[in-house]
């Protein structure tokens, strides 16, 4: 009897433990890593003579969808969005309810990507589909592709990907005014895969988009292009990568205002050429101006004399256009005298000069209030020059491993506005020693007809600029110890500059090779490396 009754607690014992491992329960156990599993969908997946304007999805545990306005894909996209419940709360299935009208002889596909998770651990169910077709059977071509983009070496972001069926409705203009036939997305990779596509010829384009509709704003988006039609299922991999870029908008002058007393700000859209403005008010004699793009390029900032006058009348011109505007003259006040240097946590590098900004045009400035000394006392031999309206270079010899100290004193600098600098400006600047720096030797072989300009990049700004009509040795001395990208241009119409595409004129941007890892500089050190730049594969 003592036997049985232990036996029976053992039993009991095993029971209770083998039901605390039970998936999704709290007290320990194996963790759950399966991802949920579709048990049935109504209509059936793959269905076809589809006529139904709702689909119920069933899953073998309970799941949440995650980001599903970023993952979703429906192709071909629909007029009006399907509405998709429940969001946000737990369920053991998903409703679709579609409220467009379903294309006749149609495959359609819901792709979900890895929206789908698991409530309790957040295991997603990858790359999940939904299929079906309004005609007697299931489209089965799939198209495959890569994007790159441009300006970068590296890119990840999620890209739309368009494909349009040329038929009798198919013009260019049609991205800008028709959803595509079919979609997809790069997701976290550069490549793309369309599936599901019925055989025909198409076209192809990649977005970038603000608003992701899949309509072209060549104002916010960035676009890639296929110049060539697309046969399918002739043409099902595309070797040649689609290259993103952002349109040159139209120059359009927009506006002038008064942004202090004696500065004027002239506001424009697009690239501009040649942006000049032309005072037409008759003025006083002494009257003096000045006139600066401003660093993002969107506006030209005029700076004047003040005068007492109601407006002021000018023509601005950019190339062929040209716009007449007027300003009121109202503020009371004038733009404080400010002053900065081009010196970052007290360092100088060797080959940099000492520079000196204003925000306010400089009429005048006494050398003689202007010290330096090395070492904290000797004095320094330096000269100040002034290399633009608001801007003064103090060249001296910059040696390695030093101290310099440089004083403005009060005065020192006068402004177009007749405001004198006010305050002692202390600044203490270093230098490192050479070998605190690395070199970057590069032998560029160029293979291409074309010039070349390369560009030495460190986080995102070209640190120099070399233009090559023909292959030679490049020396890069006396570099921070650095992570450095370099690229080449393909200047195919040799004037200098990198040039974007442009869509409607069927125009690619100039190609960019990049070389193929990141030189990862070290303190004291030479790398050497060899930079082919190849022609473009066919």
């Amino acid at each position: 009897m003592k036997f049985f009754k232990y036996s029976l607690f053992l039993f009991s014992l095993g029971l209770v433990i083998q039901s605390c491992a039970r998936k999704g329960t709290p007290g320990g156990g194996p963790k759950d890593e399966d991802a949920p599993i579709m048990v049935v969908a109504k209509p059936a997946h793959e269905s076809l003579n589809f006529n139904e304007d709702e689909i119920r999805i069933y899953f073998d545990e309970y799941i949440v969808l995650r980001e599903l306005t970023k993952k979703l894909i429906i192709s071909p996209p629909f007029k009006t969005p399907a509405l998709i419940t429940p969001q946000g709360t737990p369920s053991k299935y998903i409703d679709i309810k579609i409220l467009d009208t379903l294309k006749k002889n149609t495959t359609y596909t819901f792709n979900f990507g890895d929206a789908v998770q698991d409530n309790n651990e957040g295991n997603k169910l990858d790359n999940f589909r939904y299929v079906f077709s309004t005609g007697d059977y299931i489209d089965s071509l799939t198209l495959k592709g890569s994007v790159i983009d441009v300006l970068e070496r590296k890119k990840t972001k999620n890209y739309n990907l368009l494909l349009y069926k040329i038929d009798s409705a198919f013009n260019d203009s049609i991205i800008y005014k028709r959803k595509p036939d079919y979609v997809t997305k790069t997701f976290d990779s550069l490549n793309y895969k369309f599936e599901n596509i019925s055989e025909g010829k198409y076209r192809i384009y990649a977005l970038e988009e603000e608003t992701s509709n899949y309509l072209f704003n060549s104002k916010t988006d960035r676009i890639a292009f296929l110049e060539t039609e697309v046969s399918l299922p002739k043409d099902s991999i595309l070797n040649k990568p689609i290259v993103l870029f952002s349109e040159d908008q139209p120059y359009k002058y927009k506006r002038v205002k008064e942004i202090k007393k004696g500065k004027v700000q002239f506001a424009f859209t697009g690239k501009q050429t040649d942006l000049k403005v032309k005072l037409l008010t008759d003025v006083p004699k002494d009257f003096k101006a000045f006139s600066k793009l401003t660093k993002d390029k969107d506006s030209l900032t005029y700076w004047h004399t003040p005068v007492e006058l109601d407006s002021l009348n000018f023509i601005v011109t950019n190339g062929t256009s040209i716009d007449s505007t007027r300003v009121t003259l109202r503020k009371k006040k004038i733009d404080s005298l400010s002053i900065s240097t081009n010196i970052k946590n007290r360092n100088l590098h060797l080959k940099d000069t000492l520079k000196i900004f204003t925000n306010n045009p400089i009429v005048d400035f006494d050398r003689e209030k202007f010290i330096m000394t090395v070492s904290d006392s000797i004095p320094l031999d330096f000269e100040v020059k002034k290399l633009a309206f608001d801007e003064l270079a103090v060249l001296f010899e910059v040696k390695p491993k030093s101290k310099y100290q440089l004083k403005v004193l009060p005065e020192a600098i006068e402004d177009l506005y007749k405001v004198k600098s006010k305050d002692t400006l202390d600044y203490i600047i270093r230098t490192a020693q050479v070998e605190d720096y690395g070199a970057i030797i590069l032998d560029v072989k160029k293979e291409v007809e074309e010039p070349v300009i390369l560009e030495l990049v460190l986080e995102n700004k070209v640190e120099k600029r070399i233009f090559l009509k023909s292959s030679k040795k490049l020396e890069f001395r006396l570099l921070n110890p650095k992570d450095y990208i370099i690229r080449a241009i393909i200047d195919a119409n040799d004037n200098g500059v990198w040039d974007t595409g442009d869509y409607l004129k069927n125009i690619q941007p100039e190609r960019i090779v990049f070389f193929e890892k990141e030189l990862k500089l070290r303190a004291n050190w030479e790398l050497n490396e060899t930079f082919t730049i190849k022609k473009e594969s066919p």
